[in-house]
């Protein structure tokens, strides 16, 4: 097998397009096809089902998946180290919610680029759904949540800490001029949420069930940024990241709904760092994660445990209490 197969390959399964894959390893759709050929003829296996414009992967190609990317990283690494750290090659991929990596990541990204200009970055939604698998098969180099709690298995979790969650609606609204809101006070409202995995949501909707508060049809949107847009215009109240609204207060736009409940904490959510135990730590991985340990959480020492020690959820229960895209 040569392994300019196997990057098209695994370019292939990843894309699950000849089309984005060709353009992804600069060659004509037809050379992926004969290179993808050529594996099939090799292995005397089926690696994708082709119905119609779409591509699916066979088991097969799921076995050969995991086995490609280990062998792609291995040769990433050897060039890394044969060629030194300012000329390491390859790829990152990372899947990080919405407004951790707008707010807290530029300054990491930044600095990576001037170290490694050569590796190249790629950046997905925080999708739970899949997750523990991708990270398993090498499609997901690292990933980020935020949630409290995540179905451990097979991976290696690292808590950064705790990012704070702001109650926010426009100057305008009538919680607005509250000296404290509680979740009676929330009753009838619009809530303006993220997509409805996202597991701070979930977390917020269930304290707000616990407390029996019925809520009017809610408004959801898988973009942080068109959410913030909404709320700013007088749409509802929104929970987010305070770091993500902190401009929007300090100019007057948006108003922190103050938060008091008896029953209740601070509304807050850990910030998780995820990866598989038998990833291959190439050289740029190992910088990435340290970036982020010294500087992601405006340079709070990390807390680090142990994944047994980390909450693990029941066999089929969603993993930080969604399966989406996180905000």
């Amino acid at each position: 097998m040569e392994l300019r197969d196997l990057r098209t390959f695994v370019a292939v399964a990843r894309h699950l397009s000849f089309h984005r894959a060709a353009a992804e390893v600069f060659a004509a759709q037809s050379t992926v096809s004969a290179r993808i050929a050529a594996l099939e003829d090799e292995l005397g296996v089926r690696l994708f089902e082709r119905l119609g414009r779409r591509v699916d992967l066979t088991s097969a190609g799921e076995r050969l998946r995991a086995f490609a990317v280990k062998l792609l990283d291995l040769e990433d690494e050897a060039r890394a180290f044969v060629a030194g750290e300012s000329e390491a090659r390859g790829s990152l991929t990372v899947r990080v919610p919405e407004s951790l990596c707008a707010w807290r990541l530029g300054g990491i990204i930044r600095a990576f680029r001037e170290r490694f200009p050569h590796v190249a970055l790629r950046f997905t939604a925080c999708t739970q759904e899949g997750l523990d698998k991708d990270l398993r098969q090498g499609v997901t180099d690292l990933a980020f949540l935020m949630a409290d709690s995540v179905r451990a298995g097979d991976l290696v979790v690292e808590a950064l800490g705790v990012e704070k969650l702001v109650l926010v609606a426009a100057p305008g609204h009538r919680l607005a001029g509250f000296s404290a809101v509680g979740p009676q006070d929330l009753q009838g409202e619009t809530l303006v949420l993220s997509a409805a995995d996202c597991s701070y949501r979930k977390m917020f909707e269930h304290l707000l069930s616990e407390a029996g508060v019925g809520l009017a049809a809610g408004v959801e949107f898988s973009s942080a940024a068109a959410l913030r847009g909404c709320v700013l215009n007088g749409l509802g109240v929104s929970i987010l990241p305070e770091l993500a609204v902190r401009t929007d207060v300090a100019a007057g736009r948006l108003a922190v709904l103050p938060w008091a409940w008896d029953e209740g904490g601070p509304l807050e959510t850990m910030v998780l760092m995820l990866r598989h135990k038998d990833k291959w730590l190439t050289p740029p991985l190992v910088a990435f994660m340290d970036l982020v340990r010294a500087h992601l959480m405006s340079g709070a020492e990390p807390v680090r445990l142990p994944v047994e020690l980390l909450p693990i959820l029941p066999e089929g229960a969603p993993a930080g209490g969604g399966s989406g895209r996180c905000c």
